[in-house]
């Protein structure tokens, strides 16, 4: 990656995608509520954030190198990944809904009522990245402003990649350090309706986005 970042311009670019980056990433979406309630719950919180961090940078350099060509060429699969995400955020929203309503959990080694394997929670975390329409649109623009910097596209990339594995760290460490605060049933009510209603709200508005 140093390489990649050599000389003023790589430099620049790279600051450019850093700070693009952390526009696009620090808000509370669905990839962040699923990430704050493993953390809290300190189950696969490591594999949790290393896997999404490598599918964020992944699909940060494949739409730099030409992943907006591929959606424009198949504009079917922009409405198929919607729909897609419309309906797997509506289905956890009912889930976290249904963990608020029957009372949630009275320490860290709480039953969800799901399968809390590790490979489950890797394929929820998959799910959260790329099932996500605010996934492929983030992709789509940072595709867009990488062909600004020409040469230098892929050290912007490489900002963007770090403000990435900054912002999921940060979210995966945080979380840990707000479980003392849940050790009450009560709280993980209020955790489990708050993350219902920011993916009922999310579904919503892409459904609403996806019949105009």
């Amino acid at each position: 990656m140093f390489s990649i970042i050599s000389g003023s311009a790589g430099l620049a670019a790279w600051f450019s995608g850093a700070a693009t980056g952390i526009g696009l990433f620090a808000v509370v979406g669905a990839q962040s509520a699923f990430i704050l309630r493993q953390g809290i719950l300190r189950k696969h919180i490591v594999p949790v954030v290393a896997t999404c961090a490598a599918i964020d940078a992944a699909f940060i350099f494949a739409s730099v190198a030409g992943l907006r060509t591929l959606t424009q060429a198949l504009p079917w699969l922009t409405t198929a990944v919607l729909w897609g995400g419309v309906a797997f955020l509506a289905w956890y929203a009912w889930q976290s809904a249904r963990r608020a309503l029957a009372g949630g959990g009275g320490g860290m080694d709480m039953d969800d009522g799901g399968d809390t394997s590790r490979r489950a929670v890797l394929m929820s975390a998959v799910g959260f990245s790329l099932i996500n329409p605010h996934f492929w649109l983030d992709m789509m623009v940072i595709g867009s402003i990488a062909e600004n910097f020409g040469t230098s596209r892929m050290a912007f990339a490489a900002g963007v990649v770090t403000a990435s594995c900054l912002w999921l760290t940060a979210q995966g460490l945080g979380a840990r350090l707000l479980a003392p605060l849940f050790t009450k049933p009560k709280t993980w009510r209020i955790l489990d309706g708050t993350i219902a209603v920011i993916l009922s709200i999310l579904a919503l508005t892409l459904a609403f986005r996806g019949m105009h």
